[in-house]
């Protein structure tokens, strides 16, 4: 197995290689507005340091969000891409369970807790977990007010959580995903035949650009 994680749903565009046993190369860059400029180089830079080129990869995984429409859309075309050219499966992980994950290393959090990432707009895409590998809600997206009766006295992960204090006053780290985490639960889940999800993107919402209401079609006669 060489599997391929990419992940572009939060501010960080992340990625890692997993030969099935460990995390072989990864690298993250946090830059919110350039996932496109970013991501191929990043790709060409771990494949560099596991030694490797890209047509021995055998599986890819893509983060599919929640997350904003721009960002989450280049880490998703260009699974797509990849496992089309290569003829191997692409398979999608939520990017919450990814964040999830991660906090197992940064020292797991002890009974239920929340991940929430920046949603912009004053909300935040967030969700409950049992524990690193269960979660308990479907994605969501909100105002942290709003749910602040939800989520009282649990522990969050995430930079939504640790953007709004008020709602979130247990937060902590990982900020952002992790490509090396998102590989390794998908080895796990490929191991234990869990399951994945479909490689499309996961908006919860529609996005900024809108057509114009009473837009006019101009057409030749």
């Amino acid at each position: 197995m060489l599997l391929l994680a990419v992940d572009t749903a939060t501010p960080a565009v992340t990625v890692a290689l997993h030969d099935g046993s460990s995390v072989l190369a990864t690298g993250s860059q946090v830059d919110a507005r350039r996932h496109g400029e970013l991501l191929l180089p990043a790709v060409d830079r771990v494949l560099a340091g596991a030694g490797v080129k890209l047509d021995a990869v055998t599986e890819v995984v893509v983060g599919v969000g929640p997350g904003p429409y721009t960002g989450l859309r280049v880490g998703l075309v260009t699974a797509l891409t990849f496992g089309s050219a290569l003829g191997v499966p692409v398979r999608g992980l939520c990017t919450l369970d990814g964040l999830a994950y991660a906090s197992e290393a940064e020292g797991p959090v002890d009974g239920p807790f929340v991940v929430a990432t920046d949603a912009r707009r004053k909300e935040v895409y967030w969700a409950r977990y049992a524990d690193a590998r269960t979660r308990l809600t479907e994605p969501a997206v909100d105002r942290p007010a709003d749910i602040a009766g939800q989520v009282a006295g649990l522990p969050a992960v995430g930079a939504g959580a640790l953007l709004y204090p008020d709602t979130f006053p247990d937060a902590r780290g990982p900020q952002y995903q992790s490509a090396a985490a998102l590989a390794s639960l998908a080895v796990e889940r490929l191991g234990t035949g869990g399951e994945f999800l479909p490689p499309l993107p996961l908006y919860l919402r529609r996005p900024d650009a809108q057509v114009p209401k009473n837009y006019k079609v101009v057409t030749p006669k």
